[in-house]
């Protein structure tokens, strides 16, 4: 559900961008300046194509620790840019005021064949590569992506925009936006909170919360609750690898998982099952998180849901 809620919103962000251009050069009677409106569009929408293939054959060069560390920094930057759209979107609520005045300036300065072309490829881009971001967030995060629910999205993106625009009826956008806000909020927080998650796995962030003590053959890890869980030591066994998943299970605030089936697969609750994986792509949530993640999650929900309202009950 959150890649349907994150491409709708995108693709409309692109399409209400490309309308007031369109409706503007329009009503100003700029038909040249329509022709370079529509090559800027086709023009980064294949940039963005091509931009997607080179960041998956990118992503996909990494593995183990480097893989970790990548997927936990590229989280990071998705959430804080998701963060900041989600600001911006409500600190600006006079966008066709601000991009009709863009396009008055490229066409004085008589540079209809680069400045309408430049500024719709430099908007529709900038969605397209936030979109692309985004959804590897959502990738990593749930363990998969759901194809349909994507070009639903964009289908509804699209879907809305030809109504405003076309069809000339009245959208609630402001509505939309805002309960849009705030869902992805909680979406960025859950990919922050991921990125954190990862960054503790490659050892860049330490385990915080609990004991680890070794005794003899056996590694004790005690949890601040109380509850401890013996691992072994062997000759064979890699003791900084067993110790680290001592640590690891020491610093876990709590643990709701449900066990693994006997086939392997989770039960629906687990935080990587149908309902709970739902769960942590739209919230965050984590079956098992550690103190770390839990004070990062809580304090992203918190900031952002101040400054969202705060500057939307400045507009």
């Amino acid at each position: 559900m959150a890649e349907l809620i994150i491409v709708f919103r995108e693709v409309l962000e692109a399409t209400l961008i490309v309308g007031i251009l369109y409706t503007y050069l329009n009503k100003i009677g700029q038909d040249d300046a329509l022709i370079q409106l529509w090559q800027g569009v086709m023009v980064a929408l294949a940039a963005s194509l091509v931009g997607s293939l080179l960041f998956q054959r990118f992503a996909g060069g990494f593995d183990g620790q480097a893989a970790k560390i990548f997927e936990g920094i590229v989280m990071i930057l998705a959430a804080g840019i998701l963060g900041s759209m989600i600001i911006w979107m409500a600190k600006n609520s006079n966008i066709a005021g601000e991009l009709e005045e863009k396009a008055a300036d490229a066409l004085k300065n008589n540079n209809l064949g680069y400045g309408i072309f430049a500024l719709a490829f430099i908007s529709v881009f900038r969605e397209g590569i936030e979109t692309i971001l985004f959804l590897y967030g959502v990738t990593m995060q749930k363990g998969g992506l759901s194809v349909p629910l994507s070009f639903v999205g964009a289908g509804l993106g699209i879907g809305v925009g030809y109504m405003i625009f076309i069809q000339g009826k009245k959208v609630p956008l402001k509505t939309f936006f805002n309960v849009s806000s705030f869902v992805l909020i909680f979406v960025a927080a859950g990919m922050l909170t991921y990125g954190v998650h990862e960054l503790e796995s490659a050892k860049v962030i330490p385990y915080y919360g609990g004991t680890v003590s070794v005794q003899d053959n056996q590694v004790v890890a005690t949890r601040v609750s109380g509850d401890s869980k013996i691992f072994q030591l062997n000759n064979s066994s890699d003791r900084t690898k067993i110790v680290s998943s001592a640590e690891k299970w020491a610093s876990r605030v709590w643990d709701v998982n449900p066990p693994k089936r006997s086939d392997g697969t989770y039960p629906v609750f687990h935080d990587k099952g149908a309902i709970g994986g739902l769960l942590k792509g739209l919230f965050g949530y984590n079956g098992d998180p550690g103190w770390v993640e839990l004070l990062v999650w809580f304090s992203a929900v918190f900031s952002m849901n101040f400054m969202w309202k705060r500057v939307s009950s400045n507009r």
